[in-house]
């Protein structure tokens, strides 16, 4: 016997057409490159996305057609999160943070074409728009008042122009929920980068799941302000459950530095972010030196890389911020875990809550995870035993875009790429990276542990760790560290400040000292590079 409910697609453009009807008059706030604050309510979006999605019709743009964005986050690149999808086509977000080469790359491969930009990254379209062999057009995402003059981009668009073009009439189309709707490239790969291609069904339920509290939290008594780029993994999501929850929006455009955010969070009242370890590692900062707090800002979620402990505690103890360690992937779409207390916890000393809050936490509904050993049977959830993490889900990936990479499951479960614990209570804590792990004498040691123990030294800003060839034992921890302005601090210093906290084979066997550590584009320190700056490096043999 069936159900008899209404049979409706789950699209994204019933999402903003909710916030439109339901929570019309709640804010949308964005600084945009021109420097201005611009602001508009929900109502106002989805009247612009419906012209601009009639618009793109008009230039042929077709169901399945990519359209690709480079540009911040702000109120226009909302407009094309549903303009784009909402009409049929796929959005695709690139990082203007990679190479060139490689932004040329991943258009072709795509075969975007039409591609929308941030006056900002002019220059890097100029240079690569001849490469872009599908693009069919540029548009640039400001008025006819700050269109450059024509220059290396034939044909050129202005953004208002073209959503001036549209029909404010244009109703949204009905297709099939399993359609795509998003497209995103990874680098977390081997080889070239690979898309996940999202559906409209992946991209709702995700939303829903990540509004819920055991996720993300967003309700519409929240002002949210997502540090994470919309093209990092669609800002994690934001820009749907924010909508899909009423709450206020604010968007940062380019300014990400720990002064324009604090003075954005201060001025709209934002209550909840979210965003990597580096970025707040510079708001945290300007908060500290300037003997700052938060006035309104009471939660944030952080993910991409672990959460340093120090950087939790001073968050939580000094800025009364509450922290949700989260973790997810660009094949996940990408929440995966967010971790929050159980009720029973609420009886257990602060230190050892804190510790709770370190994982990475528990599987949010619609994510079912396992942790196997090489030969791919299932390890005990004992919250000690090592395993390569696989995952599945309605919003993980089956295959990347264009079936690069081959069959990537294993009996149906994604191999995540990372070695995790997870806890008799279903607490997932990430080791390391199966790449990044250190094996020294047969035996992982998990950087991640090592860069967390370094990082709480007060001389030490930032700290990674990486494995170096040894002649005995194979591989064995190398600590590279940029330490505090002004700060001194000695090898055997920071050495001896792992006694007792770690194993002593546990223990790095050297210590560098560098001005900074290479940092990629969605924030993550490249370890990689660090691995070729120092495959040479001879470990002392005392």
């Amino acid at each position: 016997m069936m159900g008899q409910m209404m049979d409706q697609p789950l699209l994204v453009s019933g999402i903003l057409e909710f916030a439109a009807r339901h929570h019309g008059a709640s804010e949308i706030v964005s600084r945009r490159v021109e420097g201005d604050i611009h602001r508009y309510t929900y109502r106002d979006c989805e009247a612009r996305a419906r012209r601009l999605a009639s618009a793109l019709q008009g230039l042929g743009v077709a169901m399945g057609d990519r359209v690709a964005t480079l540009a911040w986050n702000g109120y226009r690149h909302m407009e094309l999160y549903y303009a784009v999808s909402g009409s049929g086509a796929v959005l695709h977000t690139i990082n203007p943070r990679l190479h060139p080469e490689q932004i040329a790359y991943i258009i072709n491969h795509a075969e975007g074409r039409y591609l929308f930009f941030d006056l900002s990254f002019l220059p890097a379209i100029e240079a690569m728009a001849r490469h872009c062999k599908t693009v069919k057009g540029f548009v640039a995402l400001c008025g006819r008042a700050a269109m450059p003059a024509d220059g290396a981009i034939p044909g050129l668009m202005c953004y208002e122009d073209l959503l001036e073009s549209g029909d404010p009439g244009y109703a949204w189309p009905q297709f099939d929920e399993r359609c795509a709707a998003a497209l995103c490239y990874t680098s977390g790969t081997t080889g070239n980068p690979k898309g996940a291609l999202y559906s409209h069904r992946s991209t709702v339920l995700h939303a829903y799941a990540s509004a819920m509290p055991n996720g993300l939290n967003v309700s519409a008594r929240d002002t949210v302000l997502p540090v994470v780029p919309m093209f990092h993994v669609n800002a994690w999501g934001l820009p749907y459950s924010v909508p899909l929850s009423g709450a206020k929006l604010v968007f940062p455009g380019p300014a990400l530095d720990g002064k324009s955010l604090y003075e954005l969070f201060e001025a709209e009242g934002v209550t909840f972010s979210a965003g990597v370890p580096t970025v707040w590692l510079g708001l945290i900062n300007h908060v500290m030196q300037h003997g700052l707090r938060f006035s309104t800002f009471r939660r944030t979620v952080i993910g991409g890389s672990a959460c340093p402990p120090a950087m939790m505690d001073t968050l939580i103890d000094e800025l009364d911020v509450e922290v949700v360690h989260a973790w997810g992937m660009t094949e996940m779409s990408p929440l995966g875990t967010a971790c929050t207390l159980l009720g029973r916890h609420a009886a257990l000393p602060p230190a050892q809550q804190r510790a709770v809050l370190r994982k990475q936490g528990h599987a949010i509904y619609g994510v079912d995870m396992k942790i196997v050993d090489d030969d791919g049977s299932e390890l005990p959830w004992d919250g000690a035993t090592y395993g390569h993490l696989l995952v599945k889900g309605p919003w993980v990936v089956s295959g990347y875009f264009r079936g690069e990479g081959g069959d990537i499951l294993q009996d149906g479960w994604f191999p995540t790429g990372d070695v995790a614990t997870i806890d008799p209570d279903g607490y997932l804590m990430i080791t390391d990276r199966s790449k990044d792990v250190i094996k020294s004498g047969g035996e992982w040691i998990g950087s991640i542990d090592l860069e967390n123990i370094a990082m709480s030294h007060p001389a030490v800003l930032q700290a990674a760790c990486i494995g170096v060839a040894h002649p005995k034992w194979d591989e064995r921890p190398l600590l590279v560290v940029v330490k505090r302005p002004g700060a001194a601090l000695a090898r055997e210093e920071l050495l001896g400040f792992f006694e007792g906290k770690v194993a002593k084979w546990w223990i790095p066997d050297d210590v560098v000292f560098t001005d900074a550590l290479p940092v990629g584009g969605t924030g993550k320190i490249q370890k990689n590079k660090l691995r070729e700056a120092y495959q040479g490096h001879r470990l002392p043999t005392a």
